[in-house]
Protein backbone atom coordinates (compact mmCIF):
# COMPACT_ATOMS: atom_id res chain seq x y z
CA UNK A 1 0.00 0.00 0.00
CA UNK A 2 1.40 3.82 -0.72
CA UNK A 3 -0.15 6.70 0.02
CA UNK A 4 1.07 9.95 -2.12
CA UNK A 5 0.29 13.56 -0.71
CA UNK A 6 1.28 17.14 -3.12
CA UNK A 7 1.93 20.19 -2.15
CA UNK A 8 3.84 22.82 -3.49
CA UNK A 9 0.90 24.32 -5.25
CA UNK A 10 -0.25 27.68 -5.54
CA UNK A 11 -0.82 30.75 -7.03
CA UNK A 12 1.60 32.66 -9.37
CA UNK A 13 2.02 35.05 -12.39
CA UNK A 14 2.60 33.81 -15.64
CA UNK A 15 5.89 33.10 -16.48
CA UNK A 16 6.41 32.01 -12.93
CA UNK A 17 7.45 29.15 -11.52
CA UNK A 18 6.19 26.25 -8.97
CA UNK A 19 7.85 23.08 -7.77
CA UNK A 20 5.69 20.73 -6.94
CA UNK A 21 6.37 17.61 -4.40
CA UNK A 22 5.28 14.32 -4.00
CA UNK A 23 6.00 12.10 -0.67
CA UNK A 24 5.23 8.69 -0.97
CA UNK A 25 4.37 6.87 2.27
CA UNK A 26 4.86 3.20 2.39
CA UNK A 27 6.58 0.86 0.45
CA UNK A 28 7.08 1.66 -2.99
CA UNK A 29 9.16 -0.99 -4.73
CA UNK A 30 12.26 -0.05 -7.56
CA UNK A 31 10.08 -0.72 -10.21
CA UNK A 32 7.07 1.65 -9.48
CA UNK A 33 7.07 4.69 -12.00
CA UNK A 34 5.67 8.32 -10.72
CA UNK A 35 3.65 10.04 -12.84
CA UNK A 36 2.14 13.79 -12.99
CA UNK A 37 -1.19 14.37 -14.03
CA UNK A 38 -3.61 17.44 -13.99
CA UNK A 39 -6.89 18.13 -14.85
CA UNK A 40 -7.99 22.15 -15.22
CA UNK A 41 -11.83 22.78 -14.87
CA UNK A 42 -14.27 21.02 -17.43
CA UNK A 43 -11.18 19.06 -19.02
CA UNK A 44 -10.24 15.86 -18.86
CA UNK A 45 -7.28 14.43 -16.64
CA UNK A 46 -4.16 14.65 -18.74
CA UNK A 47 -0.40 13.23 -18.96
CA UNK A 48 2.31 15.36 -17.71
CA UNK A 49 5.19 14.11 -17.04
CA UNK A 50 6.38 10.59 -15.82
CA UNK A 51 10.09 8.95 -14.10
CA UNK A 52 11.23 5.84 -13.51
CA UNK A 53 11.48 5.13 -9.53
CA UNK A 54 15.68 3.93 -9.77
CA UNK A 55 16.30 4.92 -13.01
CA UNK A 56 16.66 8.21 -14.99
CA UNK A 57 14.05 7.99 -17.76
CA UNK A 58 11.68 10.40 -18.05
CA UNK A 59 8.64 11.19 -20.32
CA UNK A 60 6.65 14.42 -21.28
CA UNK A 61 4.01 15.82 -22.80
CA UNK A 62 4.54 18.08 -25.67
CA UNK A 63 3.01 21.17 -24.30
CA UNK A 64 5.21 20.92 -21.28
CA UNK A 65 8.31 20.23 -22.73
CA UNK A 66 11.21 22.47 -22.16
CA UNK A 67 9.35 24.35 -19.13
CA UNK A 68 8.97 21.25 -16.39
CA UNK A 69 11.48 19.19 -15.34
CA UNK A 70 10.61 15.71 -13.34
CA UNK A 71 12.92 14.19 -10.83
CA UNK A 72 12.95 12.40 -7.73
CA UNK A 73 14.76 11.28 -4.19
CA UNK A 74 14.59 8.14 -3.46
CA UNK A 75 16.10 8.41 -0.27
CA UNK A 76 13.55 10.91 0.46
CA UNK A 77 10.89 8.81 -1.14
CA UNK A 78 9.60 11.79 -2.83
CA UNK A 79 9.12 12.65 -6.57
CA UNK A 80 9.25 16.76 -8.00
CA UNK A 81 7.76 18.94 -10.90
CA UNK A 82 9.67 21.72 -11.53
CA UNK A 83 7.49 23.83 -13.72
CA UNK A 84 8.70 27.15 -14.92
CA UNK A 85 7.29 29.81 -17.74
CA UNK A 86 4.20 28.94 -16.17
CA UNK A 87 1.16 29.67 -19.02
CA UNK A 88 -2.71 30.26 -18.02
CA UNK A 89 -3.22 27.25 -19.65
CA UNK A 90 -0.78 25.26 -16.75
CA UNK A 91 -3.65 26.07 -14.32
CA UNK A 92 -5.14 22.92 -13.12
CA UNK A 93 -5.22 20.31 -9.68
CA UNK A 94 -1.99 18.54 -10.13
CA UNK A 95 -2.26 14.97 -9.27
CA UNK A 96 0.49 12.32 -8.57
CA UNK A 97 0.29 8.68 -8.98
CA UNK A 98 2.49 5.38 -8.91
CA UNK A 99 2.75 2.99 -11.44
CA UNK A 100 4.20 -0.68 -10.51
CA UNK A 101 5.44 -2.16 -13.11
CA UNK A 102 3.93 0.37 -15.65
CA UNK A 103 4.88 0.47 -19.15
CA UNK A 104 2.64 2.96 -20.39
CA UNK A 105 3.40 5.74 -18.34
CA UNK A 106 1.31 8.38 -20.07
CA UNK A 107 -2.31 6.41 -19.35
CA UNK A 108 -3.31 7.13 -16.26
CA UNK A 109 -5.64 4.22 -15.87
CA UNK A 110 -3.01 2.08 -15.41
CA UNK A 111 -1.49 4.12 -12.43
CA UNK A 112 -2.27 2.07 -8.72
CA UNK A 113 -1.78 5.00 -6.52
CA UNK A 114 -2.63 8.38 -6.96
CA UNK A 115 -2.61 11.85 -4.61
CA UNK A 116 -5.58 14.19 -4.32
CA UNK A 117 -3.98 16.71 -5.92
CA UNK A 118 -2.59 19.96 -5.42
CA UNK A 119 -3.81 23.51 -7.24
CA UNK A 120 -1.81 25.29 -9.79
CA UNK A 121 -3.57 28.68 -10.16
CA UNK A 122 -1.84 31.05 -13.12
CA UNK A 123 -2.68 34.60 -13.70
CA UNK A 124 -2.52 36.37 -16.88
Amino acid sequence: QVHLVESGGGLVQAGGSLRLSCAAHGRLFSSYVMGWFRQAPGKEREFVAAISWTGNSTLYTDSVKGRFTISRDNAKNTVYLQMNSLKPEDMAVYYCAADHYGTMWWRGGEYDYWGQGTQVTVSS
